[in-house]
């Protein structure tokens, strides 16, 4: 691992405070937290805010989890984040998301149309940081604009947390899923 997680030693109220807002006092430990949150509390302040952000992606989003795991897998596979991908495969999954749904998200052809645009929508946002107005507007078929925000956020925090991860050696783990 390129950096290591925080050592038991230096958890202190500050990285307790860093992941009040995503894991119950009973995981705000090395052990509970598991290796991603353990390396991103090497620096508490970025943590407790981005966490905000990434919590309500998580669970305040306007978006379909289903549709959100599903996003969140394509930003994986294309950013080739293996934690990401173990672990929202595991949350799409339980989010409605078949086998199949899983292989388009790894570039096989989704079977679902409004699956397809989903799909192209989040590589339009990963090559060209934009969404062209034919885009926007097949997105507007079945999300409103709040949920179009939701989704545009959602491909931006998972693809910067894919570049940490990748570049901090974060890999998958077998720890309970902490939402990252």
């Amino acid at each position: 691992m390129a950096l290591p997680p925080l050592p038991d030693e230096e958890w202190n109220d500050e990285v307790d405070r860093a992941l009040a807002r995503l894991l119950p006092a009973e995981r705000r430990n090395r052990a509970g937290a598991g290796d991603a949150l353990a390396v991103l509390v090497r620096h508490p302040e970025l943590t407790r805010a981005f966490l905000g952000f990434n919590v309500h992606l998580l669970f305040g989003s306007t978006l379909d989890p289903r549709l959100r795991e599903l996003t969140i897998l394509r930003v994986a596979h294309r950013r080739d984040c293996a934690y990401e991908w173990h672990h929202h495969m595991k949350l799409g999954r339980a989010a409605g998301l078949t086998d199949a749904d899983i292989a388009a998200a790894a570039g096989a052809a989704a079977a679902d149309e409004f699956d397809r645009v989903v799909l192209g929508a989040v590589d339009e946002l990963d090559e060209q940081s934009i969404l062209s107005d034919a885009t926007w507007a097949a997105l507007g078929a079945r999300l409103d604009d709040r949920q179009r925000m939701d989704f545009v956020f959602t491909v931006g925090c998972y693809t910067t947390l894919a570049m940490a991860f990748n570049t901090f050696g974060i890999g998958p783990e077998e720890a309970p899923l902490a939402g990252t």
